[in-house]
């Protein structure tokens, strides 16, 4: 309720004058010679359905009408930026309003930066794989064909960053943990291990998020620096879980258990393309060695990349991706009788392919996972026509297959889905 008030008294505070019909002006324009404030906006509409039936869930996955605006204000000084959306959802049946950038940016001295608000954050060098990358993201929109932009969530931080010749560090301080937007049957279906089957909204998910300011925060942390076409960093973070990887048995509520994460990434020319590896060390605090089966336990990440283009207006890239459980073999002696053991290793395969046509302005692309562990896999068939300047039409489908129902593909198989969006700028 505070976000939509708080959109409603911004667009509100702004004099008739500015909204007045001008024939010679647009609105943009207005803002920018009255006020000095840039303006840049879109409206888009998206539907879609699902392709399989799913007893737990509506046919309908995505039905939404959506307007989003950009507002930013330079004062030499420092810089606001404010990002908002307002969105009428069909399937919920819900209006909604959420900030996505509400931020005050500024240089106290030559050598550091400081921004403070609400804002999307983002590092590391994987594509659609995360590794170093602990800032909340949105699995639920990312599975039902919002547009990309909206994987990325937004959260209330202090970022800063110090820059030390061919050094540069980054601090990101969230002083109250908020997680993603995670998988939990109210709109999307999923494996439940508790009774070994697909549910939805017959079995809505509870956790209990942590909610005490300064005390259940987050801190994340890079150090960058560039050498002989290599870009390399180090990563810290300190926080939790970023979806429940743990179970609360008192009250049968998921919880996000502490976590630590420790890695380094590098990306260089090579081979006519970019190259790119990661790797990170998850310590599930809470894990104890692998011998506590209410939380998800430690693990060693591994990522390497490739891409390059491969024929006039087409690129394409892969990646390999390796998850292995430390301490594995006190995991599976944890584990209580009937529950499912996950492998000591998960390995993960994706391929990208984009190619341009019609002088750029249709584009078609293709991302693939699979796993050859737990043979499954997503795919994500996309194409988007620029239609003018101002408007242009999407449509894709997200598909899920597994041999299983409990691997992480195949746990969504039910809502393999296909959506389409038109879209204005202004």
């Amino acid at each position: 309720m505070k976000k939509k008030i708080a959109a409603a008294l911004l667009l509100c505070s702004l004099p008739p004058s500015v909204w007045a019909a001008d024939e010679k002006q647009s609105l943009a324009e207005r803002l920018n010679d009255k006020y000095g404030v840039e303006m840049l906006g879109f409206a888009e509409t998206r539907l879609g359905a699902r392709l399989v039936d799913d007893e737990h869930e509506d046919t309908m996955s995505i039905g939404e009408a959506r307007t989003q605006l950009r507002l930013s204000r330079d004062f030499e000084s420092f810089l606001v930026q404010f990002k908002g959306d307002l969105l009428a959802d069909a399937v919920t049946e819900e209006l909604n309003a959420d900030i996505r950038e509400l931020n005050v940016s500024f240089r106290p001295t030559d050598w550091a930066d400081v921004k403070i608000g609400r804002m999307v954050s983002t590092w590391g060098t994987g594509d659609m794989i995360f590794i170093n990358d602990m800032f909340p993201k949105d699995w639920q929109s990312f599975f039902i064909g919002r547009d990309d932009e909206y994987l990325k969530q937004a959260s209330n931080v202090v970022k800063t960053g110090f820059f030390f010749g061919d050094y540069s560090l980054d601090l990101v301080y969230a002083p109250l943990f908020q997680g993603s937007e995670y998988i939990d049957g109210e709109r999307l279906s999923y494996y439940s291990p508790a009774v070994g089957s697909i549910v939805g909204q017959n079995m809505v998910m509870e956790d209990r998020e942590p909610n005490r300011w300064f005390r259940e925060d987050e801190f994340s942390a890079r150090l960058a620096t560039s050498f002989d076409q290599i870009e390399a960093a180090l990563y810290a973070y300190s926080g939790f879980w970023q979806e429940p990887e743990g179970m609360d048995m008192a009250s049968g509520k998921a919880i996000y258990p502490p976590l630590n994460v420790y890695g380094a990434s590098a990306r260089s020319p090579l081979f006519g393309g970019i190259g790119n590896v990661e790797v990170g060390y998850y310590d599930s605090s809470d894990d104890e060695g692998g011998s506590n089966p209410s939380v998800r336990p430690s693990e060693y990440r591994f990522l390497t990349g490739f891409e390059r283009e491969i024929g006039q207006e087409l690129t394409g890239s892969v990646q390999y991706y390796i998850e292995a459980i430390d301490g594995y073999s006190s995991y599976e002696q944890a584990l209580p009788a009937g529950m499912q053991v996950r492998e000591e290793y998960r390995h993960l395969l994706t391929l990208r392919l984009t190619k341009l046509l019609m002088n750029q302005n249709l584009t078609l692309s293709l991302f693939a996972y699979y796993s050859p562990t737990d043979n499954d896999g997503s795919l994500r068939p996309k194409v988007k026509y620029k239609l003018t300047d101002q408007w242009q039409i999407d449509g894709g489908m997200n598909i899920f297959f597994g041999e299983d129902e409990h691997t992480f593909w195949g746990r969504f198989q039910d809502n393999t889905n296909a959506y389409i969006g038109l879209r204005y700028n202004f």
